[in-house]
C-alpha cells in the first residue's frame, strides 16, 4: 500500500494548477479514508499548510516542493568538509561555506522560476487557533 499511497500523493502534489491540486486533494482524501484513516486524518490536519507552495507563481512550484536545492548544499559542503575533524568556532562554519561558493568549489543551481522572485506572494488567511 505504501508505493501506492506514495504514487497518488505525488500525482496530487505535481498536478498543474491549484484548482486540480483540490480536486486530487479530495479524491485522495476519499480514497484513503476508508483504505487507512490515519493517512487521510494526517492530510487534514496539515491543511492548506501543505500546499502554500500554491501562492507562488507556478514556474516556482518545482522548487518550493522539494528541498532539493539545499539538500545538494549540504551534502557538497559535508563532502568538502569531511577531512576537518575540528572547527575551531561556530562562526568558521558559515565562512567556509561563503569561502567554497566563492570559489567555485561549491556551485548552486538556480531555482527554478527565479524571474518571478520578485512577484508578492498571494496572501493567506493566517491560522489564529495555532
Amino acid at each position: 500500500m505504501q508505493d501506492e499511497l506514495a504514487e497518488d500523493y505525488r500525482d496530487m502534489i505535481y498536478a498543474e494548477d491549484a484548482a486540480e491540486i483540490d480536486k486530487r486533494r479530495k479524491a485522495f482524501l476519499r480514497k484513503w479514508r476508508l483504505k487507512c484513516r490515519a493517512v487521510a486524518d494526517s492530510l487534514e490536519e496539515a491543511g492548506d499548510s501543505l500546499f502554500t507552495f500554491t501562492r507562488l507563481d507556478p514556474s516556482q512550484w518545482k522548487s518550493a516542493r522539494t528541498t532539493n536545492a539545499i539538500e545538494r548544499l549540504n551534502e557538497e559542503f559535508r563532502r568538502h568538509i569531511k577531512t576537518q575533524t575540528v572547527l575551531p568556532c561556530a562562526e568558521t562554519v558559515p565562512m567556509l561555506l561563503w569561502a567554497l561558493m566563492a570559489s567555485g568549489q561549491i556551485q548552486m543551481r538556480k531555482v527554478d522560476g527565479w524571474e518571478t522572485l520578485a512577484q508578492p506572494v498571494a496572501p493567506i488567511s493566517h491560522d489564529l487557533a495555532a
